[in-house]
């Protein structure tokens, strides 16, 4: 599946900011569950909302605030996907 190459931009450097120890995981889950994402939207493009999405349901809870300063960071808006 394609990404736009905005939202693929800044995946990409939230990826660069996070922890070379956490990175690796971090990567394989956004990359499996961001196209599955987009792909329940009915969507051939992984957008910026389904890699926020699945930052926000993968992430453990220990890394929220960590994974929140970085998606400001690279100007993800996640605060419309966020739980209430």
């Amino acid at each position: 599946m394609e990404w736009n190459l905005q939202a693929e931009s800044k995946y990409k450097k939230m990826l660069s900011k996070i922890p070379l120890f956490h990175r690796q995981i971090t990567q394989e889950v956004v990359d499996k569950m961001a196209p599955q994402n987009a792909q329940e939207r009915q969507s051939k493009f992984v957008e910026e909302e389904d890699i926020i999405k699945a930052f926000l349901c993968e992430v453990p809870q220990t890394f929220y605030s960590i994974m929140i300063r970085l998606m400001e960071d690279v100007g993800f808006d996640y605060k419309k996907y966020e739980k209430q």
